[in-house]
């Protein structure tokens, strides 16, 4: 039995003709009425009776009329279910995260694509960059947001969010009073760094940008990690931290934020992901992210 004999047989029944059905199913007479002698063959029972001006179904016919349209009905959403996979409409994603990310346009880029994708299942982890370029490479996940830059040339990357960095300090700091901080004004001031990792992220760049503009501050705390960390010691007054605008989303009691007076650049949010993996889910969850207004054209480290 095939498909192509139910769907006649189905057509034929719910027109009760054998020309309405034809003109319905866009063929010609004949070869309807020998596809659907060939049914009755191989099923070995008649499904229409015939021997009147109009044709009845039979019992046996009756019998399979809904099982017909149950079959036709199963194979259609088996269709729709493997056209949705191929097109990456459902599936499943790891994501990983920096904590800092959530504070920026990450939630705005998760929220857009479940709109896009609601079949799709995101499994969100925060960790920190090592962690998420180690379950990039041991396939726990499929895609990480980290701050560049970084060199990996088993993964590629995307800009998606771009921000300044600003001045946190403590309420009563001296510089809380100016409406914005040369860097040259931190030297000697107690500070705090990010967390030092294999990947070089804010670290590098903060390091790197207090260097250009020829200041080595006092160091009172690094491997601190996670930015509200960062911001509970700012707020106990142990130290100043640059830190990404978003990060003055949440409020913190005890914390001012100061813009630089001459900017250095934006520190750059990236989408990371494995080269080799070129699910279809995966690619829309890409193309979702590459769509956020502060991205940029794709680069690959």
């Amino acid at each position: 039995m095939e498909i192509r004999h139910l769907r006649y047989f189905t057509v034929v029944a719910e027109e009760l003709s054998f020309t309405r059905a034809a003109r319905r199913l866009h063929m010609a007479q004949p070869p309807l009425s020998t596809q659907i002698r060939l049914l009755e063959q191989e099923l070995g029972v008649p499904l229409f009776d015939r021997s009147q001006r109009a044709i009845k179904l039979t019992e046996a016919g009756r019998a399979l009329l809904p099982e017909a349209r149950r079959l036709l009905a199963d194979l259609e959403q088996t269709a729709r279910l493997v056209r949705r996979a191929g097109d990456g409409g459902i599936g499943r994603l790891g994501i990983g995260f920096v904590p800092s990310a959530a504070n920026g346009d990450l939630p705005g880029m998760l929220r857009r694509h479940r709109e896009r994708f609601p079949g799709v299942e995101l499994f969100l982890r925060e960790m920190d960059p090592d962690a998420l370029v180690r379950g990039l490479h041991e396939r726990r996940l499929d895609a990480a947001f980290f701050y560049l830059p970084f060199e990996d040339p088993a993964l590629s990357a995307v800009p998606v969010a771009a921000e300044e960095l600003v001045l946190a300090l403590p309420e009563g700091h001296r510089l809380a009073r100016n409406p914005a901080v040369d860097l040259r004004e931190l030297a000697g001031e107690p500070f705090i760094l990010p967390a030092r990792h294999q990947m070089p992220g804010l670290y590098a760049y903060i390091s790197e940008l207090l260097a250009t503009a020829g200041v080595s501050p006092q160091v009172v705390q690094k491997d601190v990690w996670m930015l509200q960390t960062i911001l509970g010691l700012v707020s106990a007054g142990l130290g100043l931290a640059l830190v990404p605008a978003s990060a003055g989303v949440t409020y913190r009691p005890g914390v001012v934020h100061r813009p630089l007076r001459e900017p250095p650049g934006p520190v750059r949010l990236a989408v990371v992901w494995r080269r080799d993996d070129t699910s279809a889910v995966l690619t829309g969850f890409l193309d979702t992210v590459r769509a956020h207004p502060d991205g940029a054209p794709p680069t690959t480290t």
